[in-house]
Order: structure tokens, then sequence, then C-alpha cells
């Protein structure tokens, strides 16, 4: 539960296009910290993925809980970072590593980098512009220039994607309760049956680990019908492995899995496969150091 006694709604910044952030003294005051402590020389010459890293190792422990985004009432930008879930992990860790990536520090440009990735055409204009779908929210960031998905280039195979587990499963989703936000989740839909999407078998993972890097997105398909992933976290490197950096769902908590990567499906029945994207600060060095410029 989010301690709403605590909270701070900070209404109408200039850089927020819609109604108002909800975010905890607690939150605001970690993201100050974090971007204030991975300042200078040291951190200014690692990678983007290494720097994803090390800030998510500042997570670790954080507890998981689900829905942290689902308030009552219109949309809001919500920032909590002492409660997340997979994807508010995912979306935490990056709208730091960008923000610090480009020099700043401060709380706003946190807030307005996490506006931008997480709802359609980087601005939150109601319930349904959020990016609730992972596949369209890699989507949507890969073509704002945010980071690059590598799943077909990696050797990935098509996978059917007809997304339409919300519209079909209303009652799990008290947004949908209003006619108009259904009606939007059910137009985005057809817009993501339209696309290809291409998955890496959990049985193939080892075939391709050399090429993961620090930091990569990790996106988790599923069997579960008329869903795209189940899912997310981040790549980590340890001595010749590849792990995976998570919200868990199991331990309740922000960990980094035990087991490898390909390990860590093939325990569960229900995990295809994966997705794997890779951030692109929009700066020349960095896209020269990874061949894109």
């Amino acid at each position: 539960m989010m301690h709403l006694r605590f909270f701070l709604l900070l209404f109408c910044f200039p850089f927020l296009s819609y109604s108002q952030t909800v975010c905890d003294l607690e939150s605001k005051k970690r993201i100050e910290e974090i971007s204030a402590n991975f300042q200078g020389p040291d951190y200014a010459s690692l990678t983007s993925g290494d720097l994803i890293a090390a800030i998510g190792n500042q997570f670790l422990g954080t507890p998981y809980v689900g829905k942290t985004l689902e308030l009552p009432g219109e949309e809001q930008l919500v920032i909590n970072l002492m409660e997340v879930d997979c994807t508010t992990f995912v979306e935490t860790v990056l709208a730091l590593t960008i923000t610090i990536k480009q020099g700043a520090s401060d709380f706003q440009k946190v807030a307005a980098t996490l506006e931008q990735m997480r709802y359609l055409n980087g601005s939150n204009t109601g319930y349904g512009s959020r990016l609730h779908y992972f596949s369209d929210w890699i989507f949507e960031n890969e073509k704002a220039g945010r980071l690059i998905h590598l799943s077909k280039s990696l050797g990935g195979i098509k996978s059917p994607n007809t997304p339409s587990f919300m519209s079909a499963n209303p009652n799990s989703y008290s947004q949908l309760a209003d006619p108009k936000n259904l009606a939007s989740i059910l137009e985005r839909e057809v817009v993501l049956a339209s696309r290809e999407m291409y998955f890496i078998p959990k049985e193939k993972i080892h075939l391709i680990e050399n090429q993961l890097q620090n930091g990569d997105i990790v996106a988790i398909t599923t069997t579960i019908k008329n869903l795209d992933v189940v899912h997310a976290g981040f790549v980590v490197k340890q001595g010749e492995g590849v792990h995976l950096m998570h919200a868990s769902s199991v331990s309740k908590k922000v960990v980094i899995s035990s087991v490898s990567l390909q390990e860590y499906l093939m325990q569960n029945r229900s995990q295809t496969g994966i997705l794997v994207s890779r951030l692109l600060v929009p700066s020349p060095k960095e896209f020269r150091r990874i061949g894109i410029l």
C-alpha cells in the first residue's frame, strides 16, 4: 500500500502536459539522492548499461507491490520509488540513467523523462495514453529514439502478437469500467495486432548470452492467452553468466536472480522467451560506441 499521508501533490509543472504528478516525499528525496550520488567523472565514463546496473543496485531489497500506478480518478503521473512493480522499476531506473547521462540531477527532469517513456507520444492525456502492453512500450520508446529493440537481429523468431488481455478481462482493471477507457484500450490493441513481434525462445538464450550487455532491458514473453509480456527486468553480468535484475512478485522485492537468465525462464512453464532492448542515450558519443552513427 502506498502511504498516502506522505503524498506530495506537485501541480502544474510546466513540463507536465496533463493534470498532476503524485510523488511521496520519500520518493522525491530518493530521486534527488541517487541523482546526486551518480554525478562526477567516475560515473560519466560508465556506459549506459553499466550505469543502469549500478543504479539498479540501489533498488535491491525495495518492496514489490503490484498496481502502484492504479490510483482512482483521472490518470496521474505516479512516481513511487519506495514500492515498485517490474515495469515501474525498469522505467524509474531508465529515467534516472537518462537524466544523469544528460548531466542533470533534478527531480523535475526525472519526472519529465518518466512521463515521456510511460505514455503514447510522450504525453499523459489520460488512462488510454499509458503504454499498458510492454511490447507497445518497447515500440514507442524505440520510435522516440530512447532504445533499440534487438530481438530480431539477435536471431529471434516471429511470434503471434494479438494482445487483447485487458479488453478480455476488464474486471481486472478498475479504470476499464469507464467505457471511454475501454474503447481506447480496444483501439490500441488493434494497433498492436498489426505489428510483427520477434522473440528469443528461452531454450536459445544461451546462444546469444555473449551478445547481451549489462543493463539490457529484458521482457519475458508468455503462454498466457492474448498477453505479450508477463515480466520485465535488466540483464546483469555476474562472472561469465547473465542474470536478471528485477522486481520479483515471488521474492516480494527487487533482486538479482540466483540462477542464470535462461535457467530462470526454464523454471516457469508459462514463460516462453525474451524480448531484448538496449537504451540509447541521445548523445553522439554513445551512439557511435554502439555503432549507430
